[in-house]
């Protein structure tokens, strides 16, 4: 990890504080230190209110929780927090207890040796997510409900401005489109469900994928094309993908362009076998997850 400053400090003891009464982060327990990082006032319905940064920080931290890297911990660390197999209203005594258990450690090593890291760990990820949203130069739309209905006025400025919005809301939806497939991809590959059921969400993401980053170019192109952020740095937004040549991305986004549906994708793709076997046999071999190996036997997309 990097060298320690006061900022890091501030946040790993606001991480310990919040640990005393666990999930769910609540305003009482909630640290300035934790609701003024970028990840969680970019999440937040309305930055300016503290119930919705707490809210965000709360669903920040759970999220970060699922995905703990360290598997030995994984699970006491979501118990230290107060998350299942943690019970609700279970006092930090009583999950140190469980987390010791659940990792294996005599209690008082845990809470000397092993609990000091892990919320260190934590505060880490919250700061790496704080720097990745620093570094993106483009963030989703906030949406509030509509007091009304709202016309576009028949003006050129206005219909340029909505031609913008409509734009940038297809982006988005493209994207987040995309990470729910990639996102299903991988709850299916961690629950060993069959490999057809992997191999054909995995298509249905590469679809989504391709999609999102036929949108992220025709935005991109059309108005800000002197954007920090290329096409592809948006559509990784989207999360992890196998990698791909440039041309092999190229393919798939010439299939998925003009709201092809996924049949039209697949039959765009016919006898492209070696980029199936990139994308599917891609997220089938990852180190994650070694007893997924590949079927050799089909590496069309389908």
């Amino acid at each position: 990890m990097p060298r320690k400053s006061p900022v890091v400090d501030e946040v790993v003891a606001a991480v310990g504080r919040l640990l005393r009464r666990g999930l769910p982060v609540t305003p009482a327990t909630a640290d300035a230190a934790l609701l003024d990082l970028r990840g969680i006032v970019a999440r937040a319905a309305d930055p300016a209110d503290e119930a919705s940064r707490t809210a965000a920080l709360d669903g920040t931290l759970r999220g970060l929780l699922a995905r703990f890297p360290d598997t030995r911990y994984a699970s006491a660390v979501r118990v230290l927090f107060g998350l299942p197999p943690a019970e609700p209203g279970q006092n930090l005594t009583v999950r140190r207890d469980l987390a010791a258990a659940e990792a294996g450690h005599e209690v008082h090593h845990f809470r000397k040796r092993v609990e000091p890291k892990l919320i260190e760990r934590i505060a880490w990820e919250l700061l790496a997510d704080a720097e990745r949203f620093t570094r993106s130069v483009m963030i989703a739309p906030r949406l509030a409900p509509a007091a009304g209905r709202q016309p576009v006025l028949a003006d050129p400025f206005a219909w340029e401005v909505a031609d913008h919005e409509e734009q940038f809301s297809r982006l988005w939806s493209a994207i987040y489109a995309a990470r729910a497939e990639l996102l299903a991809v991988e709850r299916l590959i961690s629950l060993q469900a069959d490999r057809m059921d992997i191999r054909r969400t995995a298509v249905t993401a590469a679809w989504r994928w391709a999609a999102a980053r036929a949108e992220a170019i025709s935005y991109t192109t059309a108005f800000v094309p002197d954007l920090e952020s290329s096409a592809d740095e948006l559509v990784a937004l989207a999360g992890w993908t196998p990698a791909l040549t440039s041309v092999q991305a190229s393919l798939l986004t010439e299939a998925a362009t003009g709201g092809a549906s996924r049949e039209q994708f697949v039959a765009a793709l016919h006898g492209e076998t070696g980029l199936g076997n990139a994308w599917t046999h891609g997220f089938l071999t990852r180190p994650a997850s070694p007893e997924n190996t590949p079927d050799e036997q089909n590496g069309q997309l389908s």
